[in-house]
């Protein structure tokens, strides 16, 4: 059964969602499940803008043809080239063989790389500010690349004032009876899955996000068409601003998040203490999560969400544990900054831990590292009280 929605006059949503999935690119859990989003515009010339991932292949599909009727369709306009929005490019063009493709010179090299088969399909490349029409509706082209791939165009309809922007503005989670944010309480439904998905999905490329995001200051944008997740139709400037947030990697909350690794909960239990007396002296919020058992994904997600990065990590083979080290390597790879991280170590015979977590966030920017720091041999005593109040004064200070 065709299940798709006109979102604006002639354009019409035609994606998916898919609950089965476990991981987002093998790596990310996905419990509340993902959102394919695909669009076609109805006007005098039929335009699909990306299509979707090969598990809703078969409701993607229905909807395109049920939509179209006994249209044909003229265009497939690809943003993004990542397997989870091309996957049907090559069977659309089966179905559709007059198609034209439009896409910049480096989507066409993806193409050539994922699909040869059609290396003699009609195409049409296009450059930033360049207009592409389909009667009604006039597309202007906003290059983004590294957003978060190289290729990536954002696509502005002058006609509806919507902005198709690819991955950009994207959430996890799968979309139910509503396709538009504002018909959820989004903040207690997305935001965390929103954060999560920017945090590592397009966090390294904060940079490029602010180039974007500059353009689109230019254009007046009345909704907001992302591949993942729902579509904006109100309050845009309340999840841009969020987007600022993210890009510059400053903090949403003035909050803390100890993160722990734990062999036989004794250094649980040293974080736990010292969460609970931030807490106490910071009267804000203080998280905790235990790095063994929460992914690397959420742990990354905290980060971007809070100001201060309280890390508990026991020695192993004489180094770090290892998920505490995982999650250390995460935040260099997606570039972490702005950020104020304390350091906790933890052994029996040769708590060294301190020194090689320091070492390990120096290569970050702008971040800075509190000089007091917190030993622990085995476990907590009542006699190392003098040593904790020092340490949690020191991050509370800060």
């Amino acid at each position: 059964m065709i299940n798709a929605k006109e979102i604006s006059k002639d354009i019409w949503w035609i994606g998916g969602s898919d609950r089965r999935l476990a991981k987002f690119e093998n790596l990310f859990p996905l419990p509340n499940g993902v959102s394919y989003n695909s669009y076609l515009v109805m006007d005098e010339k039929k335009a699909l803008f990306d299509t979707a991932d090969e598990s809703i292949s078969e409701q993607f599909m229905e909807n395109l043809k049920g939509t179209l009727g006994d249209a044909t369709l003229d265009y497939i306009v690809v943003l993004h080239m990542e397997p989870d929005h091309c996957s049907q490019i090559s069977n659309v063009a089966a179905m559709y063989p007059d198609v034209t493709i439009v896409g910049n010179s480096k989507t066409f090299t993806y193409i050539d790389q994922f699909f040869p088969e059609l290396k003699n399909i009609k195409r049409q490349e296009v450059k930033e500010g360049e207009v592409f029409s389909t009667g009604r509706h006039q597309f202007s082209f906003v290059n983004a690349p590294m957003v978060h791939w190289p290729e990536v165009m954002f696509a502005y309809d002058s006609e509806s004032k919507a902005l198709f922007s690819a991955d950009a503005f994207g959430t996890f989670g799968a979309v139910d009876s509503g396709i538009f944010a504002d018909e959820y309480d989004f903040e207690k439904k997305y935001l965390a899955d929103a954060r999560r998905y920017y945090a590592n999905i397009v966090g390294k490329y904060g940079a490029q996000v602010q180039m974007v995001l500059g353009k689109a200051k230019a254009l007046d944008i009345k909704m907001i068409c992302p591949l993942h997740g729902p579509i904006w139709r109100k309050d845009l400037d309340w999840f841009i601003d969020k987007y600022q947030k993210w890009s510059t990697y400053e903090a949403e909350d003035d909050e803390t998040v100890v993160i722990y690794g734990s062999l036989y909960g004794h250094t649980k239990s040293a974080a736990e203490a010292v969460a609970r007396l931030i807490r106490e002296k910071s009267e804000k919020q203080v998280s905790v999560y235990d790095a063994s058992k929460t992914d690397v994904s959420e742990l990354i997600s905290e980060v971007w969400r809070c100001r201060k990065i309280v890390i508990f990590c026991p020695t192993y083979n004489g180094g770090l544990y290892p998920p505490i080290e995982g999650f250390i390597n995460d935040m260099i790879a997606l570039g972490v900054q702005k950020k104020v991280f304390a350091l906790a170590q933890n052994g029996t015979w040769a708590p060294a831990t301190v020194k090689p977590m320091t070492d390990k966030l120096t290569a970050l920017k702008n971040v800075e590292i509190v000089e007091a720091t917190l030993t622990i041999k085995s476990a907590l005593h009542n006699g190392d009280r003098e040593q904790i109040d020092n340490f949690v004064d020191a991050i509370v200070a800060k």
